[in-house]
């Protein structure tokens, strides 16, 4: 019969830190920098008091913003670093106004509220998110 071969505690210890390391926050945001085609004409000054208006801080903590120490829905400090909104949606400018726009006609089983944006608010909200000037 052969002996199985296992690898020392201290290799496996090893690798294990080496891909944790791997997950770290130093990885450039999924959506590049600059204003893309899709957020032309967003204000993201007025995306910013939009949030604090609609009552976004009620279940979500945003940058810059103070409201309740709520964690109902995720944080939104790093939306330009998700790869999807709500879940599956693919990150991208576009699909973050969608998002905002609609989200139980993207995932039925959503608990983030229709906020009755309009699309130009929801473009400013995604330019806001997503850091663009």
């Amino acid at each position: 019969m052969h002996d199985i071969i296992r690898p020392a505690p201290a290799l496996l210890g090893a690798v294990a830190l080496m891909l944790l390391g791997a997950c770290g926050d130093d990885r450039p945001a999924l959506t590049p920098p600059g204003l893309p085609e899709q957020l032309a004409g967003a204000d993201s000054a007025r995306g910013r008091l939009l949030v604090a208006e609609r009552g976004c801080l009620a279940c979500h903590t945003v940058p810059g913003l103070s409201g309740p120490a709520s964690q109902v829905g995720p944080a939104l400090d790093q939306v330009p670093r998700r790869a999807y909104l709500g879940g599956w949606l693919p990150n991208t400018p576009d699909n973050l106004a969608r998002w905002l726009l609609d989200p139980s006609a993207i995932n039925p089983l959503t608990a983030m509220p229709d906020t009755g944006l309009t699309p130009e608010e929801a473009r400013d909200i995604a330019a806001f998110l997503l850091g663009r000037p």
